[in-house]
């Protein structure tokens, strides 16, 4: 036993690496161990739904997966999902049908095509959710085929949505798995929708809203730095500040305001009245007095025009604190002032890489429920709408209030829903 002591102290600097190889290697085993008994505890809760009894008369649930594996880097998307998600799905009784894109856009050409199903799942990130949610508002019959509920599994870099939908976690497997059983559990909440229409093409649809402006531009740089690590992020903007000062957009947007929301259930169409009521409605419609066809009076929508001058504008929806409970419908439009200075650019455009909700002071928010943003001619850059890159022009934005509904956790329901609704 001496021996081995003095041969460990005389090779000291082998020891050292040794012991920090060995301690390393536990942590990873023991971390791949946990990762297996979450697995293993979320595989065991589907099972009990999938244990269930159904009527003799009804039919297995059908769910359509769309499942990019370049959402991750290194296409560890199918690999994630495969491992952590599938089992989970398949255990839980539904049919499934796995869909994998090969290419950007394909979700939204497979969505015109899609029939017969009962759940729509989306694996990825911000990019392919758009594409999905693009796909199934476009479609014909969208009146009808957008009741149908959405569940979103996060797999890619970024998955805004996740922190609505699901608890905050650290551990990629156990977010996974906590969105996954939100799908088998069938909790939903209903979100608000983004229709963004130019001028020639064909409107997107956005969960999250649109952005236009240096932080933005700055942003989608970062990766280009990759070699400086930690400092990547700030060395984009401060690159950022030395090609021009002050980063000013131009532009004049034109806004109405919120609309009263609707009670729930008031939007469903009701029951055709039997052939009787009809005949004695028309009856008492044809003998009523004229004029008491126009008293209701509709109230014209007030727009108001504002002309700006902002480093960065943003018009997003409120699905990242949604309010069930609020008595009226809107979108903010957040006009952040252009007199940021060079060193708070580069200190909020570093933050803003990690939540773009964050706003520079003096920011001037707006309540609206439709707008038209038009750009100076010869307007250059680009678009981020839900994280993916568009050509900026002048574009109309509508509110599409509660528009979808989507899978979250029972936890989470519970926040969000008021007593009544729950």
């Amino acid at each position: 036993m001496t021996v081995f002591f003095k041969t460990l102290r005389n090779h000291w600097k082998k020891t050292t690496a040794g012991i920090c190889l060995l301690t390393w290697g536990s942590h990873w085993l023991y971390g791949k161990h946990c990762d297996n008994l979450l697995r293993r505890a979320a595989c065991q809760e589907a099972q009990v739904f999938g244990n269930q009894l159904i009527p003799p008369n009804a039919q297995v649930k059908k769910a359509t997966v769309f499942l990019n594996p370049a959402a991750c880097k290194g296409y560890k998307a199918r690999t994630l999902f495969e491992k952590n998600a599938a089992p989970i799905l398949h255990l839980s009784g539904m049919d499934v049908t796995v869909v994998k894109t090969d290419y950007e856009g394909q979700a939204k050409k497979l969505l015109e095509l899609l029939e017969n199903t009962d759940v729509i799942i989306v694996a990825g990130g911000d990019g392919t959710l758009q594409e999905v949610i693009t796909g199934v508002l476009r479609r014909a019959d969208e009146a009808s085929f957008s009741k149908i509920p959405i569940g979103f599994i996060p797999l890619g870099q970024t998955s805004s949505l996740s922190h609505t939908l699901f608890a905050e976690s650290g551990n990629k497997v156990q977010h996974i798995t906590d969105a996954t059983l939100a799908i088998v559990k069938g909790e939903t909440i209903p979100l608000d929708v983004l229709q963004i229409k130019g001028e020639k093409e064909q409107p997107v649809f956005a969960m999250t809203g649109l952005r236009w402006g240096s932080f933005r531009d700055a942003g989608v740089k970062v990766s280009k730095y990759w070699y400086l690590g930690p400092l990547k992020t700030k060395a984009a903007h401060f690159f950022s500040t030395l090609k021009e000062w002050p980063q000013t957009h131009q532009a004049s947007i034109s806004y109405t305001g919120p609309t009263e929301r609707l009670p729930s259930g008031a939007e469903e169409t009701p029951p055709r009245p039997s052939l009787y009521r009809r005949i004695l409605r028309r009856l008492a419609s044809y003998w009523a007095q004229p004029q008491d066809a126009l008293s209701q009076e509709v109230r014209p929508e007030v727009w108001k025009e504002v002309q700006l001058s902002t480093i960065e504008l943003s018009i997003t929806t409120r699905n990242s604190q949604p309010d069930l409970t609020s008595n009226e419908d809107f979108m903010n439009i957040c006009i952040e002032p252009d007199t940021v200075s060079k060193g708070d650019f580069i200190t909020i455009g570093s933050k803003k890489v990690r939540d773009p909700r964050l706003r520079a002071a003096g920011t001037e928010c707006l309540q609206a429920s439709k707008c038209t943003l038009l750009l100076p001619e010869g307007t250059e850059g680009s678009f981020s709408i839900d994280s993916e890159e568009y050509e900026a022009m002048p574009v109309e934005v509508k509110l599409l209030p509660r528009k979808l509904q989507f899978f979250c956790d029972p936890r989470k329901r519970e926040q969000l829903l008021p007593p009544s609704a729950q």
